[in-house]
C-alpha cells in the first residue's frame, strides 16, 4: 500500500467530482439546505396552515334537541361555531369534508340538566383532519363550559362557593434544561437526518467513480497504470467518504446555524415567544417556559460517532455500485437500500424504545439511539464505547470487502 498513489487517486478523483453537478447538488448543496428550509420553509407553511385552520369557523350540524331550546339557542349564538341544517346523510357530509362536526343532543337532555342527571352528549367528527378536528375541540370547550355553568347554578342554588366542585388548581413547570428538552424534542429527527444524508452523499459518488467509470472507459485506464488495485480502491474510497462525510458536515453546520438564527428570533420576540401553551382545554394551561436547545458536545458526539458509519456506508455504496455496468443500474440496486437506511432510523425515533446492550450492537439503529441521548447531554460511556467499536468492526469489513471485491476482474468487467 503506497499513501503517495492513494493521494494522486484521491485527488485525481476529487477534481472530477467538484465537476460533476450531481455529486455537489447530494453532497453540498441538499445538506446545506435542508435544516433552514425545514425549519423556516416547512415551519412557516405549517404555522400558516394551522394559523388558517384555527380561524375557520367550524360548521356544525345540530341532531335532535327538539325539547333543549336553550342548549340549542346557546350553541347558535357561540361567535366560535357556525350552526347549519343538518344535511340528511350528514356523516358522508362529514366525510367529504362539508360538514365539520355533527354534535347530537340527546331527547330529555335539558330537563334532565335541571333534574342534576343528563344523558350523555355525542360529538361526532372526522379524526385525524385538522379542521374537523378544530371545530370538535370548540364544541367540547362550550360543553364543558355548559357543564360548568350549570354546576356554579347549582351550587349558587344552595349559597355553596364555587370552590367546592373544584377545591385546587393545578399548573405544570419543566424543570428539565434546555439541553434535554431540545433533545427529546429534535434528537431521533437528527440521526435521521444524518443517516439518510450520509448515505445519500456517499452513494452519487460510488456510483460515479465505479459505474460511471465503466461507461466512460477510463476504468480500464486506469487500471493500466503502475498503481496497486489497494491503492486504487482506496483512493476511490476516500472520494467516497468524502462525500459522505461532507454532507454530514454540511448538515450539522446548516442545522447550527438554523438553530443559532431560530433562537435569537425567538428571543427577540419577546417574553410572549418564550412561552408556549400546551393544553388548550385544559383548567390550568401548562406553558413551555424554556427555549429548547441542543447540546454543542452533542453535535461533537455526534460527528464522531457517525464516522465508522459513513465509513461503512461509503464502503458498502462503492462495493455495491461496482457490480453495475452503467450509472443507471447502479442507481437501480442503491436506490432501493435506501429503505433498508431508513427503517432502523425510523424504529429509533419511536418513543419507548431505549438504548441498552443489546440494542447497541443494531447497526444504524445504535447510532440514532446514542445520538439522541448525546444531543440531550446524557452520555452513557459504556454504551458509546460498545457502539462506537461495533461501528468500526462493521466498517472495517464493508471496507475488506470493497478492496476485496474491487480486486475481482468478474466483478469489474461483469458481462
Amino acid at each position: 500500500m503506497n499513501w503517495s498513489n492513494i493521494v494522486t487517486v484521491y485527488l485525481k478523483e476529487l477534481k472530477d467530482s467538484l465537476r460533476d453537478r450531481r455529486t455537489l447538488m447530494s453532497t453540498i448543496i441538499i445538506p446545506a439546505l435542508v435544516m433552514p428550509l425545514l425549519t423556516f420553509g416547512v415551519g412557516k407553511v405549517m404555522s400558516v396552515v394551522m394559523k388558517k385552520a384555527q380561524e375557520d369557523i367550524p360548521t356544525v350540524a345540530i341532531l335532535g334537541g327538539t325539547d333543549s331550546p336553550a342548549v340549542v339557542t346557546a350553541l347558535k349564538k357561540s361567535p366560535k361555531l357556525r350552526v347549519v341544517a343538518s344535511p340528511m346523510d350528514w356523516k358522508q357530509a362529514i366525510g367529504d369534508k362539508k360538514l365539520r362536526v355533527a354534535v347530537e343532543i340527546p331527547p330529555g337532555f335539558e330537563a334532565g340538566l335541571k333534574a342534576g342527571s343528563a344523558p350523555s352528549v355525542k360529538v361526532f367528527n372526522y379524526t385525524g383532519e385538522l379542521k374537523s378536528e378544530n371545530g370538535t375541540r370548540v364544541v367540547e370547550r362550550f360543553l364543558i363550559d355548559l357543564r360548568d355553568q350549570t354546576i356554579a347554578d347549582r351550587l349558587a342554588e344552595h349559597s355553596l362557593p364555587k370552590t367546592l366542585a373544584r377545591p385546587f388548581e393545578f399548573k405544570r413547570e419543566n424543570v428539565a434544561p434546555p439541553e434535554k428538552v431540545g433533545g427529546n424534542l429534535f434528537g431521533g429527527f437528527v440521526p435521521y437526518l444524518i443517516i439518510i444524508l450520509c448515505f445519500s452523499g456517499a452513494m452519487y459518488p460510488a456510483m460515479d467513480l465505479t459505474a460511471g467509470e465503466k461507461e466512460r472507459g477510463t476504468m480500464e485506464t486506469l487500471l493500466c497504470s503502475p498503481v496497486a488495485r489497494v491503492d486504487i480502491v482506496l483512493g476511490k474510497f476516500l472520494m467516497v467518504l468524502t462525500g459522505s462525510l461532507s454532507a454530514m458536515c454540511f448538515m450539522l453546520v446548516s442545522m447550527g446555524a438554523t438553530a443559532a438564527i431560530g433562537g435569537s428570533l425567538m428571543m427577540g420576540g419577546g417574553g410572549a415567544a418564550t412561552k408556549v401553551g400546551i393544553g388548550a382545554a385544559t383548567p390550568a394551561r401548562a406553558t413551555m417556559d424554556v427555549i429548547p436547545m441542543i447540546d454543542p458536545l452533542g453535535l461533537v458526539g455526534v460527528l464522531a460517532m457517525v464516522f465508522p458509519v459513513a465509513v461503512m456506508f461509503s464502503a458498502v455504496a462503492f462495493t455495491v455500485a461496482l457490480f453495475a455496468k452503467s450509472y443507471k443500474e447502479a442507481q437501480s440496486y442503491l436506490a432501493p437500500m435506501m429503505i433498508v437506511v431508513i427503517m432502523p432510523a425510523v424504529v429509533g425515533m419511536l418513543p419507548g424504545i431505549d438504548l441498552n446492550a443489546r440494542l447497541a450492537l443494531v447497526p444504524l439503529l445504535n447510532l440514532s439511539l446514542v445520538c439522541k441521548e448525546m444531543l440531550s447531554g446524557v452520555w452513557h460511556w459504556d454504551y458509546i464505547a460498545l457502539i462506537f467499536g461495533s461501528s468500526c468492526v462493521y466498517a472495517a469489513v464493508a471496507l475488506a470487502l470493497a478492496v476485496r471485491m474491487f480486486s475481482r476482474e468478474d466483478v469489474i468487467f461483469r458481462a
